[in-house]
């Protein structure tokens, strides 16, 4: 048996929460130089989650036809059935896709769109919702509002811009058919007020299309059902181990009937004549119990996955405390370092959650021009991966550099504070005009 399997065996065997750092991280995949800052943007998942994937693979390799027919569908509803208390939803509200950009794509290509019709969002949406509302352009009569917004903002003011931006939508003639808004950003990594969003949607009569590819298993969704958005996706694969890709889109019942296809469309799919004698909950469900030739091996994982957050990590409240109060104190520690700053508000809402986005201490017009930006990213990016073995997500915006750092279970303080050294090192490059060679 070698390292890794002996420390995954003795803590199952210990019966008790491992403790979080480096001795969690043994349970991982990670090579042993590599520093995984970035967890926000692929996620990763401990060995026994990877072990379980490979025993369903062979499971449906063994017998494929009987699988595909008897087993999936089963496995699938238990997932189902696994995830859907995190979401505060019953189990048939409640479906399976790849990931969150598909989840958004399924419901903006189900809506039908007329002229003067317009989707909302945040010029701090993430950029493939932004693209999938303009790809819709090209085919429909929907358009694009955007809502300025520089962040870090309160909670009160996002509010009060987002609701401007539905009247002012409305004043120019337009209807605000839905809204596109995320419950922890990508760029910047922070949270927004997404129940008190889908609140002014509802006072509006807007469609709410969460997007919460950076929710579930990061902040707590119990209470989805609750507040009862018209849509939500969250990805699991990013934040819940789950392995890629895996996410959960929530439909209530009170929309379901607006989901006519899944996306590729494929066998389920029945023209409305047919629809209208159907159960519609039933066809709902029907769409995405077979998305065509794609190996779905990773939602057979999340019964596992949760239980094995529950009993290694201790549950979702431990693993939440932990990451939220490392990503304070490492952000934190990693901005004395390198003498800037955290991006927050004064309310500290924008940062809880598993984000630190901390300012570069680069200026432009001394360091570089404001139009190299993108060559000073592609050099800290390389240099980072060649020479450190690690990855930053950096972001030029708002007229600095900020780096988002991702706090995790198998990281501690140790692995920011490295961090600040090699992000200085990297600065003092930069500063030095070696990204110009």
């Amino acid at each position: 048996m070698d390292e890794h399997t002996s420390s995954s065996a003795s803590a199952s065997a210990s019966g008790g929460p491992v403790p979080f750092g480096k001795e969690m991280r043994k349970l991982f995949n990670f090579s042993d130089t590599y520093r995984p800052m970035n967890h926000g943007s692929w996620g990763t998942f401990p060995r026994a989650i990877m072990e379980e994937r490979a025993a369903h693979q062979r499971a449906f390799e063994a017998r494929p036809d009987v699988h595909k027919y008897r087993d999936t569908p089963a496995l699938i509803a238990a997932s189902r059935a696994a995830v859907a208390p995190l979401l505060g939803a019953p189990a048939d509200e409640v479906v399976l896709v790849p990931n969150a950009s598909t989840g958004v794509n399924t419901v903006l290509r189900n809506l039908p769109f007329r002229e003067g019709d317009v989707v909302i969002y945040f010029s701090s949406v993430y950029d493939a919702c932004r693209r999938t509302v303009e790809s819709l352009a090209e085919t429909t009569p929907v358009r694009g509002w955007q809502v300025e917004v520089e962040h870090p903002l309160e909670d009160d003011e996002v509010v009060r811009r987002f609701r401007e931006g539905v009247l002012a939508a409305r004043a120019a003639g337009q209807r605000v058919l839905a809204a596109d808004f995320e419950t922890v950003m990508s760029l910047p990594g922070g949270r927004l007020p997404w129940e008190r969003l889908c609140g002014v949607c509802k006072e509006f009569g807007v469609l709410s299309l969460v997007d919460a590819a950076h929710g579930v298993g990061h902040v707590d969704l119990t209470r989805v059902g609750e507040v009862s958005p018209d849509f939500l996706v969250t990805n699991c694969h990013k934040w819940l181990f789950t392995p890629r890709g895996c996410a959960a889109l929530y439909v209530p019942k009170r929309n379901q009937h607006l989901i006519a296809t899944n996306f590729p469309t494929y066998h389920a799919y029945q023209p409305p004549a047919a629809r209208a004698s159907m159960d519609t909950n039933a066809y709902f469900q029907s769409l995405f119990l077979d998305l065509a030739t794609l190996d779905v091996s990773a939602f057979f994982c999340l019964p596992a996955a949760i239980k094995w957050r529950d009993e290694v990590c201790g549950g979702e409240d431990r693993i939440r405390e932990y990451c939220f109060d490392l990503a304070r104190r490492g952000g934190d520690r990693v901005a004395q370092t390198l003498g800037t700053e955290v991006m927050d508000n004064a309310s500290h809402s924008f940062r809880k959650c598993c984000f630190a986005n901390v300012r570069l201490p680069l200026q432009v017009g001394r360091d570089f021009a404001e139009d190299e930006a993108g060559r000073v990213s592609d050099y800290l990016y390389d240099v980072a991966m060649s020479e450190f073995d690690t990855y930053f997500q950096i972001k030029f915006d708002y007229g600095h550099f900020w780096v988002r750092l991702s706090a995790q279970v198998y990281l501690e303080m140790e692995d920011f504070e490295w961090s600040g050294r090699t992000l200085m090192e990297l600065c003092r490059r930069v500063r030095e005009g070696k990204w110009r060679s």
